[in-house]
Parts: C-alpha cells; sequence; structure tokens
C-alpha cells in the first residue's frame, strides 16, 4: 500500500520534471526517470501530458514497459498512439499484448480500423483475436486469455518447473501462479499451482499431485457474474475455461475479475442514485466536464421530475383537509421522509441479495416474511414515537392518532415496495436497482399521502363530510 502510494506521489510530483526535460531534450534522464514510476501510475497521468509529450513519452518507455503502459491506458488514449505511432511500433505492441487486453482494445474499434491493423499483426495473433472475439461479451470467453501454461500429465514436478522458467523467458505466458494439466487432445484433467510444485518431491508426476477442478472451471458461454461468485466463493487466482467438450480453452485471471465487479459496483452505485451508467464507466471529475456531468445525470432527473407531479397532483386533491387543519401539513415531511428511508433499506438489502445469490425467486417469499414481520414490529414503534412527537407539538389525541397510524402504514408500505420493485425487475429481465433509490420513494410518497389525508378524513371530526 505505501509503495503504491509513493509511485503515486512520485508521478505527481515528477510531472512537471518530465514536463520540463521534454522541453529541454534531456531524453536519456528521462528514460531513467520513467523506468522508476509504475506503469499504471503513467497510465493514469498520460491524460495531462500534450499529443508531442505522450509520443514522447510513450517511445522512451522500455518495451516491457511499454506494453503494461498501453494496457492501462483508456480506449481514448489507446487509440491516439494507435494513430501517431510508426507501423513497427503499433506491430510491437499489438504481437505482444496479453490476448484479453488486445482482445478488449479491437472490441472498441471500428471494423475498418480493425481490418488495419490485423494486417500488422502475426496471423496466429490475428487468429487469436477473432477467435475471441466470437464469444458474446459479458461471457467467461470474452474475459479469459489464452496466455496459460499448458502441462502434461506425465512430467515430473522438477520438468514442470523447468517449463515453466522456458515460458517465462519466452514470454509466451505472464501467468505462473496456475499450470492446468491436459491430455494430448487439450482435455482438461486437473491443475496445479506453483506452490504444490515447489513444496512436491521433484520426482513426483503432475498427474499424482494435480488438484481437481470440476468445481470452478466454466465454459466459455457461461455469464461472467457466476465466474465472479466462483472466484469469490473458493478464493482463487485463476479459472480455467473450457469447452462443451471440456477442452482446456484459456484462463480468466483474478485482476480481470476485480475489473468486472468494479464495473458492476459502479452500475449499481449510479443506477441506486438514478443516473446514466455509459457501461459502467466511472465518471472521474479530473477528466469530466460540466456536459459529462449533464449527459449522465440529466434524464433521469427529468423522469422523476415528471413521476413526482403525481405528488403535487394529491396535495392539490386534498388541498381543502390542509386549508381546514394546517397542522396536517406540519407533519408531511416527517412521514415521507421515513417512508423513503424504509423503502431504502429494504431495497439496498434486496438488491445486494439478488446480486450476490443470497436472494433468489426460489427463496423471495421467506425472505418477505422476514422483512414483512420487522417491517410491521419496527412501524409500531415508529408510529408510537411519532404519536408522541404529534401530541407534544398539538395536544391533540385524535391528530396524534393520525400522524402515528399513518407512520405504520407508510413503514410497511415502503418495506413491501422496497421488495417488490427489485423483484419485479429482476423478473423482467432488468437490473434490480433500476427501480429501487428515487423511484421506490416517488411511489412511497404518492401512495403515502393518499393513506394520510383519508386516514385523516376518517379520524378527524372537523374533517368528516368534507370529502
Amino acid at each position: 500500500m505505501n509503495d503504491t502510494k509513493n509511485s503515486f506521489n512520485m508521478v505527481s510530483l515528477f510531472l512537471p520534471d518530465i514536463k520540463d526535460m521534454i522541453d529541454r531534450g534531456k531524453f536519456l534522464e528521462l528514460r531513467e526517470l520513467l523506468t522508476k514510476i509504475h506503469s499504471v501510475d503513467i497510465a493514469d497521468k498520460f491524460v495531462e501530458f500534450s499529443d508531442k509529450e505522450k509520443i514522447i513519452v510513450f517511445r522512451l518507455l522500455k518495451k516491457d514497459k511499454s506494453i503494461e503502459v498501453f494496457e492501462n491506458l483508456s480506449f481514448d488514449e489507446q487509440n491516439f498512439l494507435l494513430k501517431n505511432l510508426k507501423v513497427i511500433e503499433i506491430s510491437n505492441i499489438l504481437n505482444d499484448m496479453s490476448s484479453d487486453e488486445r482482445v478488449d482494445l479491437f472490441q472498441e474499434l471500428s471494423s475498418e480500423d480493425m481490418d488495419k491493423l490485423f494486417l500488422l499483426m502475426k496471423k496466429e495473433e490475428v487468429d487469436n483475436v477473432k477467435s475471441l472475439l466470437d464469444y458474446p461479451e459479458g461471457t467467461a470467453g470474452s474475459l479469459m486469455t489464452t496466455d496459460f501454461v499448458k502441462m502434461s500429465p506425465e512430467l515430473t514436478t522438477r520438468e514442470a518447473l523447468i517449463k515453466l522458467q522456458d515460458d517465462l523467458e519466452e514470454g509466451s505466458s505472464e501467468h505462473v501462479y496456475s499450470s492446468y494439466i491436459c491430455d494430448e487432445n487439450s482435455i482438461l484433467l486437473g491443475a496445479v499451482d506453483l506452490q504444490q510444485l515447489v513444496k512436491s518431491s521433484s520426482k513426483l508426476k503432475l498427474s499424482e499431485i494435480m488438484t481437481d477442478v470440476s468445481n470452478i472451471k466454466v465454459n466459455a458461454f457461461v455469464e461472467a457474474k457466476l465466474v465472479a461468485d466462483i472466484f469469490v466463493k473458493y478464493d482463487i487466482l485463476s479459472i480455467p475455461v473450457v469447452s462443451d467438450e471440456n477442452k482446456m480453452l484459456g484462463m480468466i485471471v483474478f485482476d480481470d475479475i476485480v475489473d468486472l465487479i468494479q464495473e458492476d459496483n459502479t452500475k449499481e452505485i449510479y443506477e441506486l442514485g438514478k443516473m446514466y451508467i455509459d457501461d459502467g464507466e466511472e465518471i472521474k471529475y479530473s477528466n469530466s466536464n460540466s456536459f459529462d456531468l449533464i449527459r449522465r445525470r440529466f434524464a433521469w432527473l427529468l423522469f422523476l421530475l415528471v413521476f413526482d407531479f403525481f405528488t403535487a397532483t394529491v396535495l392539490k386533491k386534498y388541498e381543502f383537509a390542509i386549508n381546514k387543519v394546517v397542522a396536517l401539513s406540519f407533519f408531511i415531511p416527517m412521514l415521507l421522509d421515513t417512508g423513503g428511508n424504509a423503502g431504502a433499506q429494504v431495497s439496498v438489502s434486496i438488491i445486494r441479495g439478488f446480486a450476490t445469490g443470497d436472494v433468489t425467486f426460489d427463496n423471495f417469499f421467506s425472505i418477505a416474511k422476514k422483512e414483512i414481520l420487522s417491517a410491521f414490529i419496527m412501524s409500531i414503534f415508529i408510529g408510537i414515537v411519532a404519536f408522541i412527537r404529534a401530541y407534544l407539538l398539538q395536544r391533540n389525541i385524535l391528530m396524534s392518532f393520525v400522524i402515528g397510524f399513518t407512520m405504520l402504514c407508510v413503514v410497511i408500505l415502503a418495506s413491501i415496495t422496497g421488495m417488490v420493485l427489485p423483484a419485479l425487475s429482476k423478473k423482467i429481465g432488468l437490473d434490480p436497482a433500476v427501480l429501487a433509490g428515487p423511484i421506490t420513494t416517488s411511489i412511497v410518497d404518492i401512495i403515502g399521502l393518499i393513506i394520510y389525508f383519508n386516514v385523516a378524513l376518517v379520524f378527524l371530526p372537523s374533517l368528516k363530510g368534507l370529502f
């Protein structure tokens, strides 16, 4: 953690020096400085360089580091480099990138640009990209890398370690913490991690020490969300991806799943806040402008405003009651805010449950019973507190009863709404977060007001016969 922080401070601290070295032509000194800065940090600050500075900085990076920096750049920055570097430089980048990062890049390109770049790549790399692009986005196949270590079950642990060293020297694989044992037809048999290889006797065959992977291997067309669940459940670093015939196709590593989880979490947060999710792209104030913020927020804000017109309609309908008993207006914010809070508590729990698999349609009714029972118990206590508050303010038993009873109803209503809307959304194929948050609050506001005024019409003598 400290090393990462220091690296971040270094790239921020030396940014003016880097620009100054470029201006003064001190490229040897700059090249040495860049070796001390983490690739991720260089990529993170790349946007702060001018176009000319970007080209110079990138060309001064050593080959391996330039690949790492390129893989961590945003698509816009990658596209800029692809349009401004020399053909040989682009060829080296595309051929040496990890297969999963390369596919991520090509998924963003137009067909025309894709075909141009294919001309600069080795045939085997082009075939690899095309095969990976065939997998639908959001599946295990779209996330996997084909840069994995495959070994024969007949190898000894000593021979396996030598093979790992050779693979590292050749650069054919960067993920050596797991090796997959396959037969001559690439059928997956098991797996061996690096620790097992080091600890085992050098004469043992891999078939004797390999572990079963039947619980963690995934089909290439499995939903990526399920892959993330397996990573979390088994606390592993990689997952083998296989075909329907159990043929080893590739592997998914934990850093790709971290990116996926972060993207999904970003989507959920933005959906709860009712903002345009833009494929889960995080809003970064460092490279966003006011228009970006407006674009992400305005449509939902306008929709919710229109939705809340119904609240004004309800208030207008019962205007005569407020004019007759002005005190009714005192407690509207308290009732609505409490209803919104109660609904948000339940909806967040249900949404999170659907996301983790803790809530399913098979157990939904048993969960609903728990939520309704807890809502009923809480509503009694909340209603009593509201009753006491109203009585202290108005010294009117009937008015206080109206407030307390309405509060009880609103809390139960909000809890049911907070459960039903995410479940309904899930049922029709939408993300549960879409119908949560502000929409839950708006619905509770409308129905809560109707309950409030109708309870008042029943119990307050001064309003009887007016409706």
